[in-house]
Protein backbone atom coordinates (compact mmCIF):
# COMPACT_ATOMS: atom_id res chain seq x y z
CA UNK A 1 0.00 0.00 0.00
CA UNK A 2 1.61 3.56 -1.25
CA UNK A 3 0.44 5.07 2.22
CA UNK A 4 2.46 2.20 4.00
CA UNK A 5 5.31 3.28 2.29
CA UNK A 6 5.34 6.76 3.07
CA UNK A 7 4.92 6.32 6.55
CA UNK A 8 7.39 4.09 6.76
CA UNK A 9 9.78 6.31 4.70
CA UNK A 10 8.90 9.15 6.87
CA UNK A 11 10.15 7.02 10.12
CA UNK A 12 13.09 6.08 8.63
CA UNK A 13 16.26 6.25 10.92
CA UNK A 14 17.88 9.35 10.83
CA UNK A 15 14.90 11.68 10.42
CA UNK A 16 14.54 14.28 12.92
CA UNK A 17 11.01 13.34 14.50
CA UNK A 18 9.61 14.71 17.52
CA UNK A 19 8.15 11.70 20.24
CA UNK A 20 4.58 12.63 18.91
CA UNK A 21 5.32 13.36 15.30
CA UNK A 22 6.54 9.90 15.62
CA UNK A 23 3.47 8.73 17.31
CA UNK A 24 1.48 9.73 14.94
CA UNK A 25 3.06 7.96 12.04
CA UNK A 26 2.86 4.91 14.48
CA UNK A 27 -0.37 5.26 14.51
CA UNK A 28 -1.65 5.92 10.87
CA UNK A 29 0.94 2.78 9.73
CA UNK A 30 -1.37 0.34 12.08
CA UNK A 31 -4.35 2.76 10.84
CA UNK A 32 -3.08 1.51 7.26
CA UNK A 33 -2.29 -2.20 8.30
CA UNK A 34 -6.05 -2.86 10.36
CA UNK A 35 -7.51 -1.02 7.36
CA UNK A 36 -6.05 -3.56 4.79
CA UNK A 37 -6.60 -6.48 6.92
CA UNK A 38 -10.49 -5.33 6.86
CA UNK A 39 -10.38 -4.95 2.91
CA UNK A 40 -9.07 -8.38 2.30
CA UNK A 41 -11.30 -10.06 5.10
CA UNK A 42 -14.40 -7.58 3.72
CA UNK A 43 -13.40 -9.09 -0.08
CA UNK A 44 -13.41 -12.57 0.82
CA UNK A 45 -16.88 -12.29 2.47
CA UNK A 46 -18.00 -11.02 -0.67
CA UNK A 47 -17.05 -13.34 -2.92
CA UNK A 48 -18.27 -16.34 -0.68
CA UNK A 49 -21.10 -15.08 1.53
CA UNK A 50 -22.58 -17.48 3.65
CA UNK A 51 -25.97 -18.47 4.12
CA UNK A 52 -25.87 -16.37 7.41
CA UNK A 53 -24.07 -12.99 5.99
CA UNK A 54 -27.16 -13.24 3.64
CA UNK A 55 -29.80 -13.81 6.29
CA UNK A 56 -28.13 -10.81 8.42
CA UNK A 57 -28.02 -8.63 5.24
CA UNK A 58 -31.52 -9.24 4.82
CA UNK A 59 -32.60 -8.33 8.21
CA UNK A 60 -30.32 -5.13 7.58
CA UNK A 61 -32.44 -4.31 4.15
CA UNK A 62 -35.99 -4.69 5.87
CA UNK A 63 -34.95 -2.32 9.30
CA UNK A 64 -33.14 0.26 6.89
CA UNK A 65 -36.14 0.39 4.97
CA UNK A 66 -38.64 0.67 7.76
CA UNK A 67 -36.46 3.28 8.99
CA UNK A 68 -36.52 5.12 5.53
CA UNK A 69 -40.54 5.14 5.70
CA UNK A 70 -40.28 6.56 9.30
CA UNK A 71 -38.36 9.15 8.40
CA UNK A 72 -39.99 10.43 5.31
CA UNK A 73 -43.30 9.58 7.23
CA UNK A 74 -41.83 12.49 9.63
CA UNK A 75 -40.57 14.96 7.12
CA UNK A 76 -44.08 14.65 5.24
CA UNK A 77 -45.53 15.72 8.65
CA UNK A 78 -43.32 18.20 9.48
CA UNK A 79 -44.06 19.93 6.31
CA UNK A 80 -47.54 19.13 6.77
CA UNK A 81 -47.53 21.13 9.68
CA UNK A 82 -45.53 24.19 8.30
CA UNK A 83 -48.31 24.26 5.15
CA UNK A 84 -50.64 24.18 7.93
CA UNK A 85 -49.24 27.08 10.25
CA UNK A 86 -48.20 29.18 7.47
CA UNK A 87 -51.76 28.69 5.83
CA UNK A 88 -53.04 30.04 9.34
CA UNK A 89 -50.87 33.12 9.43
CA UNK A 90 -51.45 33.93 5.71
CA UNK A 91 -54.80 34.29 6.20
CA UNK A 92 -55.07 36.39 9.70
CA UNK A 93 -55.49 40.22 8.99
CA UNK A 94 -53.62 42.89 11.02
CA UNK A 95 -56.39 43.46 13.29
CA UNK A 96 -56.01 39.70 13.77
CA UNK A 97 -59.24 39.24 11.87
CA UNK A 98 -59.74 37.24 8.64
Amino acid sequence: MESNDTASALSAPGEDLSPLEQDVLDEYERLAENMQKLASLLDSMANKPTAEIVDGLRQLERKTSLVFTLLKASVYSIVLQQEIYSGANDGVGSDGER
